[in-house]
């Protein structure tokens, strides 16, 4: 496979990897430096990865086993917590500190799951992965998967009534 090859099957869903390692690394560093890591070991297979019926499926499964090496890795210690802001001249800083106030309580409460939930809910909610693509890239019953999105999302909403009701504490 020549690089423009290479390209265009990898370049539409690179970001999806990225968006994966950073769920699981959380530090925005680590997680272009386990993206570039991915994309390297990929074009080293370059030449059998027309052997691959879904090369993204391999790619993403190859993410989440290179980021949970890593975190279990000696350097898991290392990593340091990098939240990334956005901003949009469009709404009022009223509601830009919601929002973030929002999307880092969502951060912090995806954090505090089980890795295989943080996983589920990130590729199925964030990611828009079907059911049968997350349990082929997890290598999970259908059941499995449907129960442990479903504990995912009532421990997320838990924790979000509880902090909309009794405030940070």
């Amino acid at each position: 496979m020549k690089q423009t090859e290479f390209l265009n099957v990898v370049l539409p869903f690179q970001d999806k990897l990225y968006r994966l390692a950073k769920r699981l690394l959380v530090s925005r560093e680590e997680a272009e430096d386990a993206t570039q890591e991915i994309l390297l070991k990929l074009w080293s297979k370059n030449e059998s990865m027309s052997e691959y019926k879904n090369v993204e499926a391999f790619a993403m499964t190859m993410t989440k086993n290179f980021c949970l090496d890593r975190l279990k890795s000696k350097q898991a210690g290392n990593l340091k917590l990098v939240h990334s802001n956005y901003s949009d001249d469009n709404i009022s800083l009223q509601k830009q500190l919601e929002a973030e106030d929002s999307v880092s309580w969502m951060e912090r409460i995806m954090e505090e799951l089980p890795e295989q939930q943080k996983m589920i809910l990130q590729l199925r909610d964030v990611e828009q992965y079907e059911f049968d693509e997350i349990c082929e890239l997890l290598d999970m019953k259908p059941t499995a998967v449907r129960v442990a999105l479903s504990r995912a999302r009532k421990t997320v909403r838990e924790e979000l009534i509880k902090k909309h009701n009794y405030g940070i504490g």
